[in-house]
């Protein structure tokens, strides 16, 4: 039984961690969501995120670098409904797959064209601008994003 009990106290405890190093987290001052430092991740999975956020109404408050799979908020949540900190960084790069076999990640042009469809027309503007989604990240920071974003009041 002891055995049980702390079992149960460690798996209680890696979940208040992991909890409390959320990288998304609704803000306790307002019904804001801020981002301080999201990697991204599988694509569906923010696609649904952004989703409920969009139709909660809810504002994103970026604040930090938000990479990847994160920067499809810019195609599904409203730009009125967004802003930027001057910390802020969005971070784009192909889409890819890991492959099992190679044991590394092959990008997709299929993937990286779904992605980009996401996107608003400035942000595509920009990556084209840029050189494209290509595995190297490239990063919309500073006077370029405060241009298509509004400041965090």
């Amino acid at each position: 039984m002891k055995w049980q009990a702390a079992l149960a106290g460690a798996f209680a405890l890696a979940f208040v961690s992991v909890v409390a190093s959320s990288i998304v987290m609704p803000s306790t001052a307002s019904a804001d969501v801020r981002i301080v430092g999201d990697p991204g991740g599988e694509v569906s999975s923010f696609i649904r995120k952004y989703e409920q956020i969009r139709d909660s109404g809810e504002r994103v408050v970026i604040d930090g670098p938000c990479l990847s799979a994160c920067t499809l908020l810019t195609g599904i949540v409203p730009r009125s409904h967004i802003c930027v900190t001057s910390r802020a960084v969005l971070g784009f790069h192909a889409a890819s797959y890991y492959d099992d076999a190679s044991r590394a990640l092959v990008p997709t042009r299929e993937g990286s064209a779904l992605v980009l469809r996401l996107y608003p027309a400035e942000i595509r503007g920009w990556i084209a601008r840029h050189g494209g989604l290509t595995p190297h990240i490239i990063e919309l920071r500073g006077h370029d994003l405060a241009a298509l974003y509004q400041p965090c009041r």
